[in-house]
């Protein structure tokens, strides 16, 4: 059977076609046939510039030749032992992750590496980690440890992790929520220092919250929130799964600010737009918590996932991605800036190649504004409100990335004319 062969299943007695497809996302109208590098073709052979990059699962665009040669080769080997076995490139694997991130400890010990799938595993690992950190080696009473976390936040939508979200979307409906966590005010230092206490084993924070619409936070923040946590004995754990591997113009976007987190978590990127790959990267004091029994993954750590992600720290390992996102990140946001000067854009925030942009709501919602550019040929997403996010592929040619500015000022100009 072909994907041509499928059809939907049969609808109600009264003929009404119905969709076999759980209704838990809301796509614009485009259906994606074949992709390539920056762009994509829709099935009616129509192309678009894609300037979501699959929320940065996608940094190295479209089937990178360098990717999918890793994968085809691999899967003429082996693709699953399950870690029930070795296999041979999973010690590269984790060696070359462990060597990009580098020490993430005062004394330069290598770090450890913790090979799982989604960034949400890559979370809940993290938040295991910290609690049984926090139990055997901080000396926390049994069932007592928390952890401080962001408003605005967004690491996931396990039932943990949307415990401690306050967008009533991916709460709602989901409770009883799991207790431990402490919600403060991102970006405000004094809040995250006045809510740890003895019982806190982490503060759980995004370098830059991009499902917030891109928030970067105050200059002094992260500086102040690693003082705070080193001096009081807390781990401090950076979700860098859409900020990390280049997006920001650097590895880790913490870089921006000097900071060196305890815990690392790190994903879409990692797996290079191939398949999904996840990981927590940390000190090896803190990883060494956990042995064998106390957290697992049939597919985590796979020799697939393995040969496209030592591929994928191969091309981070040059520098060029990171120095790309800084170079091409100077014309974005001028050229962003540009637009709310002339009044066609509230706000535009972002670091590299990535940014958010806040539409007057007055002249229309997000998805107005991506139904436009959908119309210009180029995709984006909408998040809260009248906010998008932008995240070009960092192997966005300058040309491209022009065009599809260019389409964005004038569908910023069309909705401000028909408002």
């Amino acid at each position: 059977m072909t994907a041509q062969d499928v059809r939907p299943v049969a609808g109600p007695a009264d003929g009404t076609p119905r969709d076999a497809l759980a209704h838990n996302y809301h796509p614009l109208p485009v259906t994606v046939a074949t992709a390539e590098g920056s762009w994509v073709t829709d099935v009616e052979g129509r192309r678009y510039l894609d300037l979501l990059a699959g929320y940065s699962a996608l940094n190295f665009g479209h089937r990178h030749p360098a990717l999918v040669e890793a994968a085809t080769r691999q899967l003429g080997r082996v693709t699953l032992t399950s870690r029930a076995f070795d296999h041979d490139l999973l010690h590269p694997f984790v060696r070359a992750l462990a060597a990009l991130v580098g020490p993430l400890t005062t004394g330069g010990d290598a770090s450890l590496v913790l090979p799982m799938n989604t960034g949400a595993e890559a979370v809940e690992t993290a938040i295991k980690t910290a609690r049984k950190w926090g139990y055997d080696v901080k000396g926390v009473r049994p069932g007592e440890a928390t952890v401080v976390v962001g408003s605005g936040n967004f690491h996931g939508r396990t039932t943990t992790i949307v415990s401690f979200s306050d967008d009533p979307d991916a709460r709602r409906g989901f409770d009883p929520y799991t207790p431990g966590f402490r919600v403060v005010p991102y970006g405000d230092a004094d809040a995250v220092a006045a809510a740890i206490d003895d019982t806190t084993v982490a503060v759980l924070l995004e370098p830059v919250q991009g499902e917030s619409g891109v928030v970067v936070p105050p200059a002094d923040y992260w500086p102040r929130v690693r003082e705070v946590t080193a001096a009081r004995d807390v781990l401090l754990v950076a979700d860098e799964i859409q900020s990390g591997l280049g997006r920001a113009g650097t590895t880790l976007a913490t870089e921006t600010w000097g900071v060196r987190p305890d815990l690392v978590t790190l994903g879409k990127a990692l797996g290079g737009g191939i398949v999904p790959v996840s990981a927590v990267v940390g000190r090896r004091d803190v990883l060494e918590v956990l042995t064998p029994g106390t957290h697992g993954s049939t597919f985590g750590g796979n020799p697939l996932a393995c040969a496209v992600g030592i591929a994928v720290v191969e091309l981070l390992r040059t520098g060029e991605p990171q120095r790309r996102a800084r170079e091409l990140g100077v014309l974005f946001h001028t050229r962003l800036r540009g637009l709310v000067d002339a009044g066609l854009l509230d706000a535009v925030r972002g670091l590299g190649l990535w940014a958010g942009l806040d539409l007057d709501p007055v002249r229309g919602t997000g998805r107005d504004l991506c139904e436009a550019l959908l119309a210009r040929g180029v995709l984006a997403k909408d998040t809260h409100g009248s906010t998008i996010r932008l995240a070009p592929p960092l192997t966005v040619s300058a040309e491209d990335l022009e065009t599809g500015l260019s389409a964005l000022e004038n569908a910023l100009t069309d909705l401000a004319r028909d408002r």
